[in-house]
């Protein structure tokens, strides 16, 4: 799957839920990165490094692309190195949530 196709999913991802109150940074290494910005009163989804985040998570694009699609459990991911988080575990896991949904 794309970056772009990727993006498009979390923001889709995104309309669907309340807003998160928070920055987020999905590194995918080499194929780039998702930024959630999530302050606002409608996220705001790209492709640009927006500068800090309170939460960035670093996975791989399948990993990504297995959460979007909830066939991967974020807690297991985590556990298993599938995802590390840097910053706020408590977001991470608030967005967790919100990918469940």
């Amino acid at each position: 799957m794309s970056l772009d196709s990727l993006t498009e999913a979390i923001r889709s991802q995104a309309a669907l839920n309340p807003p998160l109150g928070y920055k987020v940074k999905f590194d995918l290494g080499e194929l780039g990165i998702i930024f959630w910005d999530g302050t606002g009163p409608t996220a705001e989804i790209s492709n640009e490094d927006r500068g800090a985040a309170d939460t960035t998570m670093e996975m791989s694009e399948e990993n990504l692309q297995s959460l979007v699609n909830g066939t991967l459990d974020p807690q297991l991911a985590f556990m298993t190195g599938k995802l590390k988080v840097e910053g706020s575990l408590g977001v991470a896991l608030k967005l967790a949530g919100m990918m469940a949904d």
